[in-house]
């Protein structure tokens, strides 16, 4: 796995060729248990990384379209696995918990519910403050820039323009760990404020 802009964050990639670009995993790694976020599937490399770090207590969906390789990292680990409250019926067999807006599951880790996008409950995840973590809606197609998901595959674009206003608001994000795409490590809430300031 890849250092991040913290020691305590690294992540993971495997490259998608119909879209060109990275989908990306995240783990946060804690005294208490390490998390991950949106898991793809480990190399053998980075799968002796993870356990070298503590292997993972919690394993966090942000929706139905990222359980990627969660099941199979919560099968040797033996985490936790939680997902959209909202996603309960699509996840049901993969999630033990789940997660609504508010929620904080861990000291540090904040949920945000969005909505508008193309699942009906997907989460972001706002880690000690200063860092965002994004499923699907906000997504990152070219590096230095960040971009809504594209309107074909909202489920209602006004509620999803609401939701990256929200995230815009946020004040003190810094990093934006995007699930689809390049990761912002610096100036974060500038990029979401653009996003945000761009849609009609």
């Amino acid at each position: 796995m890849k250092s991040l802009h913290r020691p305590d964050l690294f992540g993971w990639s495997a490259f998608d060729e119909a879209r060109n670009v990275d989908f990306n995993g995240v783990c946060w790694v804690r005294s208490e248990g390490n998390i991950l976020v949106d898991p793809m599937p480990l190399s053998s490399h980075d799968r002796a990384h993870l356990e070298a770090l503590g292997g993972a207590a919690l394993v966090v969906i942000t929706n139905s379209d990222h359980a990627r390789a969660a099941s199979e990292i919560a099968s040797w680990t033996g985490a936790t696995v939680a997902g959209p409250a909202a996603e309960r019926d699509a996840l049901d067999g993969i999630c033990t918990s789940w997660l609504a807006d508010g929620d904080v599951p861990v000291s540090g880790l904040r949920v945000l519910a969005l909505e508008g996008s193309k699942t009906p409950g997907e989460l972001a995840l706002q880690i000690e403050g200063t860092t965002l973590v994004t499923g699907d809606l906000v997504r990152a197609h070219r590096g230095g820039s960040l971009m809504m998901l594209p309107d074909a595959k909202l489920r209602d674009r006004s509620a999803a323009c609401r939701s990256v206003r929200r995230l815009a608001a946020l004040g003190e994000v810094e990093a934006v760990l995007v699930g689809d795409g390049w990761p912002v490590f610096r100036g974060g809430r500038r990029l979401l404020e653009e996003l945000a300031s761009s849609l009609d």
